[in-house]
This record gives structure tokens, C-alpha cells and sequence, in this order.
């Protein structure tokens, strides 16, 4: 080798280990600077300095003592570990008052201890989850799955016992002899809605206010009147009763002319005038006469229905007054204290709602949605969807078993036995025969009998325990669940329902835990629109926004806030959910999006100008303060008390739902009431925490809860801007907190961007949530290393919903059972 090559050779050397000098330099320094580097003394010697000092052998503050535990093993000890975890996160502990460390050493210290905990995790990887009946909501969305019957589950069974925010806890779904009796009843009030008898004379009434509350929009150009879906049983002839126009002891209702349109599924089936001088004239004369004239134009209006559910709209058309009825209400208060002439009551309007009465005069039931689902085979020799006759050897008798085992395998969320059947088979021979003994089975119509003993199976199959209860296999160890386990606690997660024929076909073939199939699934199911039960089930749940209707503000301080209001907040923050989760963007924007969605009463609820209609619909956000949930109406009202803010009841939500580290509750006769005493001077609500915490004892849950709360304070009880206080002699509202962690921010949108400096934080305090109302039980200490996993591997994906979905799914917690207790 020549001397050029061998100078060549030995730069070369040099430069590759000066290379590996470096790497070797930086490699330690990085070393030094993770958790793991200081190893447990340096940790042991933060804990010593601001943690033995209450929490020691001696004193043993709280009943406990971190002083005896040896972090050399942290896992022996988890269960304690994962508390102190969880408070440290939300700065909770040390208190405030009590010499704090600093962030980055309680980020170290959390960091080490959570790669200890999960790296050499010990115990269980699943709890026990016992038998359980539906809770109220599974119950309506396996009815409507299996015979798509809309169930308003408020109206057919009481409220759930709620666990940890959750209405689907398995330890609190008992049942009682009342619980059976309703369920009992509801299933025979089902199936006669199912199958459909046009024997049978039926009066339904539908509510002005429930119409109103379903959502559904009016169409362009009606006013006052309301929408809703209608099941009719059978085709035939029926009856429209209008209960109310709103004519009162006064004419002024009746001063313009209006038309009264009745329209089912776009098509308007009536249509009558209203009002006008010629009506006017009749009350004037007439009295109350009069007006039973006029209301008699709008009773027992016959209309031709085939049968099945349909959608119907009563309502208004008439010229234009003004560009809301909100408008007529707001801005004209009437004249006088009795205010004669006030709001609406100058235009007609439905009060007391709409009856349906029918059929008469019935042809028979002609195809449904419900009976679809119910009626997989025909026992007539004609089928009535087919033009050329087709035998059906089965018999009726066949023919009804086929239904049974249909519907019995669906409903029970697995394959049947001929047992199964068999035990249900007697429901359908009863209800023929009785129906039969009673000669009311047409001679035109063929299967009167047979629907009557179909109906009798579908009410045997609603009412049987293998439907009401959801059950996993236990024994003396952890033991991995089923495919059609698996099937079915996934289906519930997802749709908040059983599995359908995709899923279950799949699972009796054992399937669904072959590599990659359960991720397929997960992408098929999300894609449905039965998913939005994540929205309605679990976060809106989660949030603590579900029901608004626990906050009534004071309306002699909020006269502007309706019950519209209240609905409308509860409609954008399903919308604002629902665009995040169902079309799997990052959880993260559920704090800091850019856009809500809005009608024209809400748009000027907030202040937000170029919003026009009752629909709703997405509008981008120019400004901070509304972005992410913290500016939502709905979270606003639910955190405020009926006549004021509460900077406490806001900032504990924000501890809790947002970063998963829920302060503790007040102590024993601890004085919670800051209202303004009788003779003082009005202060802002600011104020009198400040006076509040200068107690030592109240500062050491304060001192955390307000400095979230108080950014919030520049909206209102019911959600408005504000800029002043109105109850303070309007004092100028002051937004500014330091958080725990000593940063300073001021005003909702600066909250909204500290949060989403810590996307871990706020995306594990979704993941056990989540995981909590996946599994129907309270999680464990040690279920968090799963936790902790799921938001990891979802990190790598931008924190998508969907990812989070899917760790979930894949963990051990989901896919296993734990030893029966």
C-alpha cells in the first residue's frame, strides 16, 4: 500500500473516532439527563424534602407513609405509587402553602416513576366484571337494532345509578321485581309497535316541547310548529287531531291570516287558513264559540298512511312579520303589568300538540323497516314483494321458527340452540291460537293469526334474560374472553349495542382474534353511524354535560336564557364532539379547534355576527376565547351555579376532565357559601374566593381548584362574554391566575393553550375514561400501565381518537376476564 493510502487510511481512523467521541459524549449527556439517570436516591431525596414531611411513619398525614417504601422497587408498592401519581400531576400535593418543587422535578420524578411501574408491572391485567342487566340506553339501542323500534328509554325505565360519571357500571345494573315488571311491559308495548295490527285502534299524542327537543329542524319558510317521526301500525286511514292554536280570551292572535300545514315526509296533506279579520270578527262575536268554530277546522283530519314510521310536520306558513318569533318575544314585552299583547301571542301557535288516532278503515300492513328485520320468511304462498307466486314449503310453523331463530340469535349476541327455540316456540302457538279463538284474523288477511304469534315471540324474546344481561365467563384465574365475548363488548363499546350479523358471523367462526381482524372491525364499526354513541353515551357523559336541565338560572337575573338556549348548547357540543370524534381527528382539538357550530340564537347568544337561520352549521372562529370545549355553552351553564359563576365548580372540571386528577372534596362542615350577605357591598366572585382563602385550610384545595376557574370568569353563568360584573356594581372582571405549576396566564384562550402543552396529560385523562366505559367497571391501579400505553402508541398517530380506540381494544384489560371474586 502506498504512503498516500496509508495517510488516507489513518485521517479516516481519526475522523471515525472523533465521531464516535462525540456520539459517545452526547449519549452520556442525554443519559444524565433522563429520569433514570439520578436513579431512586435522587428522587428519594425530592420526596424527602417535600413529601416525608406529613407523609411519614410518625405523622402519617392522610393515613399515609411514603418514608418506608423503597423505590428501588416501586412496583411492590403500585397501588400507593399511582395515587401519589395522579396528585402530582395536578400539583395537588404538596399543598399550596407548603414549599413546592419545581415542575421540571416533578416531571422527572413522574416520568421515572411511570417507565418503573409499567417497565416491571406485576398483578392482574383484568378485574372482574359480573352479570349485568342493559343499562336504559343499551336497552333502546338493542331495541332499535334488532326491531327497529325507537324507544324513548326516559319514558320506559328509570334512571341509572351513575358510577364515576358512567351510567353502565356493572355493579350498579341490578334488578328488582319493579325493573322486571317495566321491562315486561315495555317488551309487550314493543313488539305490537314491531310487527304492526291493523286491528287495533290507537291514539298517540305528540308534545310540543319533546318535538321541539329531538332536534329536528323546521322546513324553509314554516315558523311555529313542530317535527317528529310517527310509527304508523298499519295502512290505512288516520286521524289528526290539533289540540291548541293558542286562542285565548283575546283576538290579537287572530289579527294577520296564516296557513295550518300538516306535511308527512315532504308532502303537505292538509292545508286550512287562519286568522284574519273574518275569524277575528267570529271570536268578537261569538266568544268561546267562536274560537270551537274555528278549532273545529283543525280536528279529526283524515289522511291515508301506510304503515311504518314517518316523518310529519304541523306548522305555520304565513307573510312574514318578523325575522324570528324569538324576536316577537324578546323585544316586545306587552303593555302594562299584565302585559296584554306580549311576545307570541300575537301569531297562532301550537300548545298542547298533536294526536294521531288510527287506523280505520284498514287495507293490512304493507313492508316496514321493523318488519324487515322480524320477517325473514313469508308463510303466504304469495310473497307481497313479488309479482309471481312462490310456494313456501316450510309452512307457517317453519316459517316461524326461522324468525325465532333469527331473531333469538341476534338478540341473545350469539348462535342458538334448538333448545332456544324450542323454549320460545310456545309464545308463538299461544298467540295464534288465542288470536285465532277470538276469530278477529280477517279472511283477507292471511297472516293476521301468524303476526300475532310473531308478536308474541318478539315480546318473549325482549323480555328473556339472555337479552336484558351481558355476562362474560369467569373462573379461579385470569382467562381470555371469547370471540363472541370479545364481539360483543366490543359492539357495546362502539354502538352502545349488540353485535351485528357481520361481527357475530364472524365471531362464531372464531375469527375475531386472528391477527389484524379486531383493527378491521374497529375501522368498519367507527364508520357506522351507530358510533354515535361514543358521542351521546360516553362524552358527553364523560364531560358532565349530558344533563343540563340541573342547572335552572335565576330568571329574574338571566331573563334572555330559554330552554331553546339550553337546547341549542346542548346540540353544539354533540356537533363540536362528534366532528372530532366520529371523523377521527386528534383529540387534542377538542381543546384548542378553531370552529363550533352554531344557529343564528346561538350566534347571538355569543356575540358572533353572520349567522342566520335555526340550522346549525360550522362557522370558523375568528378569536380565542370560544375555541375547544372551555368556550362551549353547554360546559359553562353545567359549571355555574342558577344565579351566579363559580370559578371552583369550573376549575374542579378542569382538573378533572381535562388532566384526569379530580381534587378532593371539601371537608366536613368546611363553609361553601359565598354568597353576598344581606346589607354588604356586592364584590366579585373573585373577591370573595380571595377572602375565602386566606383560611389556611381552604387554601390547600383552593389554592389548586381557582387558578383554572378563574380564567373562566369573563363568561357568565349562561355562558355570555363578559367584560363586567353586573351582581358587583360591574366591576371589571379579572381573569388573570397563576397556574400550580407557577406559570401566569390570563383569560380562557391562554387555559385552552397551557393544557395543550401537556398533550399526554390530557389524552390519558380521555384513555381511562374511555377504558372505564369500555370495561363497565371503576379501573384499578393496575390498570394504569395499560393506560399509559394506549396514549403512548396513540402519541405516534398525533393522539387520533381512532388510535386510542384501538389500544384500548388490544390491551389485556378489554380482552380479558379477570378471577371471579
Amino acid at each position: 500500500m502506498s504512503g498516500v493510502s496509508l495517510r488516507i487510511l489513518s485521517r479516516k481512523r481519526q475522523v471515525l473516532v472523533g465521531v464516535l467521541l462525540i456520539a459517545t459524549a452526547a449519549l452520556l449527556q442525554t443519559m444524565a439527563q433522563t429520569p433514570s439517570a439520578g436513579g431512586p436516591d435522587q428522587h428519594r431525596a425530592m420526596l424527602s424534602t417535600y413529601c416525608f414531611t406529613c407523609h411519614n411513619s410518625r405523622v402519617k398525614s392522610g393515613g399515609l407513609a411514603l418514608d418506608g417504601l423503597d423505590l428501588q422497587t416501586p412496583v411492590e408498592n403500585a397501588q400507593i405509587w399511582e395515587k401519589a401519581l395522579r396528585k402530582l400531576r395536578g400539583r395537588l400535593m404538596p399543598p399550596p402553602g407548603n414549599p413546592q418543587p419545581a415542575q421540571k422535578d416533578v416531571d422527572l420524578f413522574v416520568t421515572w416513576m411511570e417507565n418503573s411501574l409499567d417497565s416491571g408491572a406485576k398483578g392482574p391485567k383484568a378485574a372482574y366484571v359480573p352479570i349485568h342487566r342493559l343499562n336504559r340506553t343499551e336497552y333502546a339501542a338493542s331495541v332499535k337494532a334488532l326491531v327497529g323500534v325507537d324507544v324513548n328509554e326516559k319514558e320506559v325505565l328509570p334512571q341509572d345509578i351513575q358510577v364515576g360519571g358512567f351510567d353502565n357500571n356493572a355493579s350498579a345494573l341490578g334488578i328488582s321485581p319493579a325493573f322486571l315488571e317495566q321491562y315486561v311491559t315495555a317488551a309487550r308495548q314493543i313488539a305490537k309497535i314491531a310487527v304492526g295490527n291493523p286491528l287495533r285502534l290507537a291514539s298517540v299524542t305528540h308534545n310540543v316541547t319533546a318535538a321541539q327537543e329531538s332536534g329536528l329542524p323546521l322546513p324553509p319558510g314554516t315558523r311555529g310548529g313542530m317535527r317528529f317521526q310517527h310509527n304508523f301500525p298499519a295502512d290505512g286511514e288516520y286521524r289528526i287531531n290539533v289540540l291548541d292554536l293558542g286562542l285565548g280570551l283575546y283576538t290579537s292572535v287572530l289579527e294577520n291570516e296564516s296557513a295550518l300545514v300538516i306535511m308527512i315526509d315532504g308532502k303537505v296533506v292538509f292545508r286550512k287558513p287562519v286568522g284574519g279579520f273574518e275569524d277575528q270578527t267570529l271570536v268578537d262575536k261569538k266568544g268561546a264559540a267562536g274560537r270551537d268554530e274555528i278549532m273545529s277546522r283543525f280536528a279529526k283530519i283524515p289522511v291515508q298512511v301506510a304503515a311504518g314510521v314517518h316523518d310529519m310536520v304541523v306548522a305555520f306558513v304565513d307573510r312574514s312579520h318578523v325575522e324570528t318569533d324569538d324576536n316577537v318575544a324578546a323585544g316586545f314585552n306587552g303593555i302594562g303589568a299584565l302585559g296584554f299583547g306580549a311576545g307570541n301571542g300575537r301569531m297562532p301557535n301550537l300548545r298542547n300538540g298533536i294526536e294521531v288516532i288510527g287506523p280505520y278503515n284498514p287495507t293490512g300492513v304493507s313492508k316496514t323497516p321493523s318488519r324487515d328485520l322480524i320477517f325473514v320468511c313469508d308463510p303466504a304462498k304469495r310473497k307481497p314483494d313479488r309479482a309471481q307466486p312462490q310456494e313456501n314449503a316450510a309452512g307457517e310453523s317453519a316459517c316461524a321458527q326461522k324468525i325465532t331463530e333469527n331473531l333469538a340469535r341476534r338478540a341473545f349476541r350469539r348462535p342458538v340452540t334448538s333448545e332456544d327455540v324450542n323454549r320460545l316456540m310456545p309464545f308463538y302457538e299461544l298467540g295464534r291460537e288465542a288470536q285465532a279463538r277470538q276469530g278477529e284474523a280477517s279472511s283477507k288477511d292471511i297472516n293476521g293469526s301468524f303476526d300475532l304469534g310473531i308478536e308474541q315471540v318478539v315480546m318473549a324474546v325482549l323480555a328473556s334474560p339472555e337479552f336484558l344481561y351481558r355476562s362474560i365467563h369467569s373462573a379461579d384465574t385470569e382467562v381470555t374472553l371469547s370471540d363472541l365475548e370479545l364481539a360483543s363488548r366490543l359492539s357495546f363499546l362502539i354502538w352502545n349495542t349488540g353485535p351485528d350479523d357481520q361481527l357475530l358471523v364472524l365471531a362464531a367462526a372464531g375469527g375475531l382474534t386472528k391477527p389484524g381482524v379486531l383493527d378491521k372491525q374497529v375501522t368498519r364499526m367507527m364508520a357506522d353511524p351507530k358510533a354515535s354513541s361514543l358521542v351521546i353515551s360516553f362524552a358527553v357523559k364523560w364531560l358532565n354535560i349530558a344533563d343540563l336541565d340541573a342547572v335552572k338560572p335565576d330568571p329574574a337575573l338571566f331573563p334572555d336564557f330559554t330552554e331553546a338556549l339550553r337546547r341549542d348548547f346542548s346540540t353544539e357540543a354533540r356537533d363540536f364532539l362528534s366532528s372530532i370524534l366520529l371523523e377521527d381527528r386528534s383529540v387534542l382539538d377538542l381543546l384548542n379547534a378553531d370552529y363550533t357550530f352554531l344557529n343564528e340564537r346561538l350566534a347571538r347568544h355569543y356575540g358572533i355576527s353572520g349567522v342566520y337561520g335555526s340550522q346549525f352549521r360550522k362557522v370558523v372562529l375568528t378569536g380565542t376565547e370560544r375555541r375547544g370545549l372551555l368556550g362551549k355553552g353547554a360546559v359553562l351553564l353545567r359549571t355555574s351555579y342558577g344565579d351566579r359563576t363559580s370559578p371552583v365548580l369550573r376549575g374542579a372540571w378542569v382538573l378533572d376532565k381535562l388532566m384526569g386528577t379530580p381534587p378532593a372534596p371539601p371537608p366536613p362542615n368546611t363553609a361553601t357559601d359565598l354568597s353576598v350577605k344581606t346589607g354588604e357591598k356586592p364584590t366579585t366572585i373573585r373577591a370573595r374566593l380571595e377572602q375565602h382563602r386566606e383560611q389556611r385550610v381552604c387554601m390547600q384545595c383552593h389554592g389548586v381548584i381557582d387558578p383554572s376557574g378563574l380564567p373562566l370568569e369573563s363568561f357568565d353563568a349562561i355562558g355570555r362574554w363578559r367584560t363586567t360584573d353586573r351582581q358587583a356594581d360591574h366591576a371589571t372582571i379579572d381573569t388573570r391566575s397563576v397556574l400550580p405549576n407557577g406559570i401566569a396566564i390570563n383569560g380562557p384562550g391562554e387555559l385552552a393553550a397551557q393544557l395543550s402543552t401537556r398533550p399526554a396529560v390530557f389524552a390519558e385523562a380521555l384513555a381511562e375514561k374511555l377504558l372505564t366505559y369500555a370495561l363497565n367497571r371503576e379501573l384499578e391501579y393496575f390498570d394504569m400501565p395499560q393506560v399509559r400505553a394506549v396514549v403512548r402508541a396513540a402519541a405516534k398517530d398525533n393522539y387520533k381518537f381512532s388510535s386510542i380506540v384501538r389500544g384500548i381494544v388490544n390491551s389485556d384489560a378489554f380482552r380479558k376476564q379477570g378471577a371471579a371474586k
